[in-house]
């Protein structure tokens, strides 16, 4: 456990409430969820509970710019899982609303297609006024689903700006969504989006300039193998053919995208998939599905999911660290007076901010070096 129980109640409750959830209890699972949006005291008891029955759910983060109709693919993408047979959880992460969280008739109505399907779990969760920790809280909801057994959990965002682009590295695979356009959206793309994009979805892709924005990105896909001869050479497919998903009209001579890269003794990898979908209208939906379980396949065959996975996790430590440090600190800093009188004396050169820093932390440097040296 991680210690921030507080009380014999909370101390009793986790067993309980996690009992619930690992039955299968919907409501215990929207009550984990709530005290992980919240922090409410002993979530990370919670958390730390659920650890140990996660790591089966395959995780897929859905972003994209405003407009793109994310919410309608997604509400699409439930619906072709419970096709399939599988169960799916859905996180509509929104920062900038401090209203969505817990809004459970609104998450209801934005996933038309499977209401009244208790196998499919939507829920909101907002920033709630702390964007930094969105992304924990994001990836914590996400062991939460995964440990109640949903076979696939989808992470929605509403925009695609940094704080999104940290909330959907929580996913194993991640598609971006770009609706056809003059170009100008995919030249934004270029700045972030390209880096995390495992999967390009072009919906409304029966508006026009579909193809044109289809063309672009891959474009841009080229451009970036270029740069980098060996994730540009040898396109196919594993069995080589064109990847799951890739344009029906896309001419293999340009390259197929979402393939395995190959070249003689070097590591395969992975080139973004671009997928065409009329959301509204369920088209392209299954070739979707398709990409990201050729995305999926790709990444435990390489080693790149045990890669990813530990990668997340040191990210996860280090946050942790981060913030659980810089609490300590400001407890620090209001048992001595509070931030102003720092600053005061900085304000009149008594001290300088170094200094103060280093004032601060000594505390915390003592007991690290001491430690260091019981253990020699």
């Amino acid at each position: 456990m991680s210690g921030d129980s507080q009380g014999g109640q909370v101390a009793d409750e986790p067993p309980a409430l996690i009992s619930e959830l690992l039955a299968g209890d919907h409501r215990a699972l929207a009550r984990v969820i709530t005290k992980i949006e919240n922090r409410a005291p002993g979530y990370r008891d919670l958390v730390s509970a659920l650890h140990e029955h996660t790591g089966d759910a395959a995780v897929v983060g859905v972003t994209g710019s405003p407009g793109s109709g994310k919410s309608t693919l997604v509400d699409k993408l439930a619906e072709e899982y419970r096709d399939r047979g599988l169960t799916v959880g859905v996180i509509a992460v929104d920062p900038s609303s401090p209203y969505t969280g817990g809004a459970v008739l609104g998450d209801r109505i934005r996933m038309a297609s499977t209401v009244g399907d208790m196998d499919v779990f939507v829920r909101s969760m907002s920033a709630r006024g702390n964007l930094g920790g969105l992304s924990t809280a994001t990836a914590d909801a996400v062991k939460a689903l995964d440990a109640f057994g949903k076979d696939r959990i989808i992470i929605e965002t509403v925009g695609a700006g940094q704080n999104e682009i940290d909330v959907v590295r929580a996913a194993d695979t991640v598609a971006v969504l770009v609706p056809p356009s003059s170009g100008d959206t995919v030249q934004m793309l270029k700045a972030g989006i390209l880096e995390i994009a495992d999967v390009f979805v072009v919906n409304k892709s029966d508006l026009d300039g579909a193809d044109r924005t289809v063309k672009e990105l891959r474009e841009m896909i080229d451009l970036r193998d270029d740069v980098n001869p060996v994730l540009g050479a040898g396109k196919h497919g594993p069995e080589g053919g064109p990847a799951p998903g890739d344009g029906a009209d896309a001419d293999p001579d340009e390259g197929a995208a979402g393939t395995l890269d190959t070249v003689e003794g070097e590591e395969a990898t992975w080139t973004p998939s671009i997928v065409e979908t009329v959301a509204t209208r369920g088209e392209g939906v299954d070739a979707l599905l398709d990409a990201f379980a050729a995305h999926r396949e790709h990444v435990a065959a390489t080693g790149r999911a045990d890669e990813m996975e530990r990668t997340r996790y040191a990210e996860e430590i280090r946050t942790l660290l981060r913030d659980d440090a810089a609490g300590l600190l400001e407890r620090e800093i209001e048992r001595r007076g509070g931030i102003d009188e720092f600053v005061d004396a900085v304000v009149a050169r008594e001290t300088d901010p170094y200094e103060v820093a280093d004032d601060l932390l000594g505390p915390l440097r003592e007991c690290v070096e001491q430690r260091a040296r019981d253990e020699d």
